[in-house]
């Protein structure tokens, strides 16, 4: 629905600026990425175990599908707003460079993040473990990262031109980032992770030296039986 609307809205308007072009470009390339990925995911595993607990309730179900749907249009609201201001129609300045390479890095964290993992869950050996390889030793959700830093990149964009309400858009960013701390993220994840590993002292090792969501600027140190202590979970 938001994409459509991007869409529908640059055409109405015409395209006036490289601005108006790029950012609802990059938000169309993340749909696609995300949606194929998670197509992909949900085939090859028959279902996401995440939601096991609120199919059991239709109405919370349908609460989370509804949120997602929300979400959706809100974390589009930056290239929205600036594809349909007027006073966004001007040349590009440095806050849009800097926005798109915020952007793609973003992107491409969150990609290598995914394919780690996805990597890692192939392997037969690891059925049972959990990942700490890869970007994921210096972040317990280094996806997640990559997701929120991609908002804020479209936001920096729009933050060239964005007047008076228009600065609202800046909700993006700020919506990913409570919505996957707070609601459908790591709550949902790490409750899962606690019930299949909250017993092992690795498990608890690397809850307690790797940040959940912002990526440790240095690896953090392995587990070693020596130097672990047990905290409690």
């Amino acid at each position: 629905m938001a994409i459509g609307a991007l869409v529908k809205a640059s055409l109405e308007i015409g395209l006036k600026s490289p601005r108006q072009i790029v950012n609802p470009v990059l938000v169309m390339v993340w749909c696609i990425r995300l949606g194929s990925y998670l197509l992909a995911r949900i085939m090859r595993d028959g279902k996401d175990s995440r939601f096991d607990e609120l199919k059991t309730n239709w109405l919370r179900f349908l609460g989370v599908w509804t949120i997602q749907a929300d979400w959706c249009f809100l974390v589009a609201c930056p290239a929205l707003v600036a594809a349909t201001f007027e006073a966004c129609a001007c040349a590009w300045s440095a806050l849009d460079i800097a926005g798109w390479c915020v952007w793609v890095s973003a992107f491409a964290f969150e990609v290598i993040a995914d394919r780690q993992k996805d990597a890692f869950r192939r392997n037969p050996e690891n059925r049972v473990k959990f990942i700490t390889s890869g970007l994921w030793a210096y972040s317990r959700h280094p996806n997640y990262f990559g997701e929120i830093c991609m908002w804020i990149g479209i936001c920096l964009s729009g933050s060239s031109c964005f007047q008076g309400a228009a600065w609202v858009a800046w909700i993006s960013p700020v919506t990913t980032y409570l919505l996957l701390l707070k609601v459908s993220g790591v709550p949902l994840l790490e409750k899962k992770g606690e019930e299949t590993w909250g017993e092992l002292p690795e498990y608890r090792w690397y809850m307690q030296h790797t940040p959940c969501i912002f990526p440790a600027l240095r690896r953090p140190p392995a587990f070693s039986a020596d130097s672990h202590v047990q905290i409690a979970p």
